[in-house]
């Protein structure tokens, strides 16, 4: 007798079928989060919803799977799915295909940077729903291509991000050349006026479903920084990825040119690292990605630009190796980690005079940031002028960990410290 597969019955209370709860469980879902128990019941009932709720909360499964169920097979763009990049695009899509692995349902993700004609092809094979960036729907629209006669679910995710890079004219073309009756769904981090507005224009009758909190950050983020020289930033990150042994981590740099240097290094030094920023093609951005989900990298080095649209589950820690000068990316980047009910860590290099900046994001967040120490680290003498401030870091033991080789780089000469250990970055506190 065949064991009986298991189901997410929390799920299925909420009216998702059998084969949408086998894709499920096998994906490793249990229990609904608050946005999908408020907003799955809804759009199952044909409402147009406006869906609020906190990055990592799950807002992808809160409207895809009622979406996926509703589907017919036979019939060819019954959903439009838009997004505001290349990234989120390939990832909504991926995680809308494990969902529907025991459906015989077929989905496309579409956006620029890849060949139209392989794109021409997926959708020959009776694709029915449709993940997209406006730019190229508009494209493929325009081309014949792609029709939106027979769309039934048109799907805005991330929607104050499309409006903030400049997408509204494109959505507003979008959404107006779907002329006949069909169901409208808003999901964002907030819902701004200008949300509220296009909601007004193009969606009939909606019910919100707000089950975000106030706080701008995740209770479950242990956030910490740590005061830094920037030539001795390399150093202690060495020393952090030993000491933390993270399962999956991102360290955020402000510069392409920054993060290309310090991945080369940080692979030199035995860790199992990648880098994503703007200059790689998309091609790679995406293998980088898809290995990094599979968790067969470790760490991965970030610009913000590049990592728009990271839903990656599990990842354990957040470094800012740069303090970003916008207090909001920091707000972004820490978001990151501690998802769907997780705990996670952040931990922000701070030198001397970013202290006025580190009480700035404080006061957004309205929680004072504790600084740490890690065993190990001392500060050392600033570089000579000839010398490049990421090479001067002093030499140190390689740790025999998961992240670092056996092999030894001790250098007896490291420069002395000049640098008392009580050395904290100046600051006003409130």
């Amino acid at each position: 007798m065949k064991p009986q597969t298991q189901i997410p019955a929390a799920f299925a209370e909420l009216g998702i079928t059998t084969d949408l709860l086998k894709g499920l469980h096998k994906a490793g879902f249990e229990t609904p989060t608050d946005i999908q128990r408020a907003l799955i019941p809804l759009v199952l009932q044909g409402r147009d919803v406006l869906g609020q709720a906190r990055t990592g909360t799950g807002k992808t499964a809160a409207f895809g799977l009622p979406i996926l169920q509703l589907l017919e097979e036979q019939v060819p763009v019954q959903a439009l799915v838009l997004v505001p990049t290349r990234e989120l695009a390939a990832q909504v899509a991926a995680e809308l295909r494990r969902f529907a692995e025991f459906t015989p349902l077929n989905i496309t993700p579409l956006y620029g940077g890849q060949s139209i004609k392989a794109q021409v092809k997926l959708l020959e094979k009776r694709t029915q729903l449709v993940v997209a960036t406006p730019g190229r729907a508009l494209d493929l629209i325009d081309r014949k291509i792609i029709t939106l006669e027979r769309v039934q679910y048109a799907v805005l995710d991330e929607v104050d991000r499309m409006l903030d890079i400049g997408f509204i004219d494109d959505i507003r073309k979008l959404l107006g050349r779907i002329t006949h009756a069909h169901q409208t769904i808003f999901v964002s981090a907030t819902l701004s006026p200008e949300v509220k507005k296009l909601a007004t224009q193009f969606m009939r009758d909606p019910v919100e479903a707000n089950v975000s909190q106030d706080e701008l950050t995740v209770e479950r983020i242990d956030q910490l920084y740590c005061t830094v020289e920037p030539w001795d930033k390399f150093h202690l990150l060495k020393i952090i990825l030993a000491t933390e042994q993270p399962r999956l981590a991102i360290v955020f740099t402000n510069t392409k040119h920054q993060a290309r240097k310090l991945a080369k290094k940080l692979f030199e030094a035995g860790v199992n690292v990648k880098e994503i920023h703007g200059d790689l093609v998309q091609r790679k951005r995406e293998k980088v990605m898809e290995r990094f989900r599979r968790h067969q990298i470790q760490v991965l080095v970030a610009t913000d630009l590049a990592a728009r649209g990271i839903d990656v589950h599990n990842i354990s820690h957040i470094i800012n190796y740069d303090l970003p000068e916008d207090k909001e990316i920091y707000v972004h980047r820490i978001g990151r980690t501690a998802r769907m009910g997780a705990f996670g860590k952040a931990i922000s290099f701070v030198t001397r005079e970013q202290g006025e900046l580190l009480t700035q994001i404080e006061k957004l967040i309205d929680k004072e940031i504790p600084a740490v120490k890690f065993e190990g680290f001392t500060p050392s003498a600033p570089p000579r002028r000839d010398e490049p401030v990421m090479s001067a870091t002093p030499s140190v033991s390689r740790m025999d960990t998961p992240l670092f080789g056996a092999a030894a780089e001790g250098n007896p000469s490291a420069p002395p410290r000049t640098l008392g250990s009580k050395f904290r970055p100046a600051r006003r506190r409130r």
